[in-house]
C-alpha cells in the first residue's frame, strides 16, 4: 500500500518529474560503469598525463567527466564526446526498463500530469532507451546533461529549473522521483518536492535525513498512489 505521504506529494504536484538512470533505467546494466569510466580515464590520460593519477580507481563515468572538465575543459568535450558515445551504446544493451517504471509513468499520464526526464545522462541516451522500448509517447521533454557543462549536473537544480520552465510552471509545482541524494538535493534547492526511489537499503535511511518528502523501495508504488493498476 502506498504511504500517505506519498499519496500527498504526487496529489499535491502538477508534474511529475522523472530521474533516468536507477527509477527508468538500469544504464550500465549491461555495459559495465567501471569499464566505462576506465576507457574515459585512458582517453584522458593519453591527452593529459598529469590527469592519470587524479582519475585512478574511479569508476563512475559522470565523476571521470567532472574531474577532467575541472582541470582542462577542452580536453572534457573529448571526454564526453566518448561519453555520450558509450551511454548510448549502454542503454542499447540495458535490458528491460525498470520494474514499475513504465507502469509508473503511465500512470502519471492518466493522472492528467506532464512528464519530464531530468538526468545527468545525455538526452540522446534516454530518447535512444525510450525509442528502442517504445515509450517515447509517455515523455514530453527530456533535459538532460548540456554538453561542455558537467557543473550544471545534479545536486545544481539547473536542470529542475529548466524542467519547470519549459512545462511554464512553478518549480514548486513539480516532484522530482530519484534514486540519489543528488536528486533530491536538486529539487529542494530549486523549490520543488522530491520522491527517493530506495533502491539500495543504505538509500532510505539518507533519503529521509536529505527530508525527502516520501520515499519508495518500488517504482510500482507510484502507479498505486495514483489509483491506477495498469500494466504498460
Amino acid at each position: 500500500m502506498p504511504s500517505d505521504s506519498l499519496t500527498r506529494t504526487l496529489v499535491a504536484a502538477e508534474a511529475v518529474l522523472f530521474d533516468f538512470d536507477g527509477p527508468l533505467c538500469d544504464v550500465f546494466a549491461g555495459l559495465p560503469a567501471p569499464r566505462v569510466a576506465r576507457d574515459l580515464c585512458r582517453l584522458a590520460a593519453e591527452h593529459d598525463p598529469e590527469l592519470r593519477a587524479k582519475l585512478e580507481g574511479i569508476s563512475d563515468p559522470l565523476e571521470v567527466l567532472r574531474l577532467t572538465y575541472d582541470s582542462d575543459r577542452s580536453l572534457s568535450s573529448r571526454v564526453e564526446e566518448a561519453l555520450i558515445t558509450a551511454e548510448i551504446e549502454a542503454v542499447q544493451v540495458a535490458g528491460s526498463p525498470t520494474g514499475g517504471g513504465v507502469e509508473a509513468m503511465v500512470a502519471v499520464r492518466r493522472s492528467g500530469r506532464p512528464i519530464t526526464v531530468v538526468t545527468n545522462n545525455s538526452p540522446d541516451c534516454v530518447r535512444s532507451f525510450f525509442d528502442l522500448h517504445g515509450l517515447s509517447y509517455l515523455v514530453d521533454d527530456v533535459v538532460g546533461r548540456v554538453f561542455h557543462r558537467p557543473d550544471l549536473m545534479k545536486p545544481n537544480p539547473y536542470a529542475v529549473l529548466r524542467a519547470a520552465e519549459q512545462l511554464d510552471l512553478p518549480s514548486a509545482a513539480c516532484v522530482l522521483i530519484g534514486d540519489s541524494l543528488t536528486d533530491i538535493q536538486a529539487a529542494h534547492t530549486a523549490g520543488g518536492s522530491a520522491i527517493g526511489y530506495a533502491n539500495k537499503p543504505r538509500k532510505r535511511e539518507a533519503f529521509a535525513e536529505a527530508g525527502a518528502e516520501a520515499i519508495i523501495e518500488d517504482m510500482g508504488a507510484i502507479a498505486h498512489a495514483l489509483g491506477y493498476d495498469v500494466k504498460a
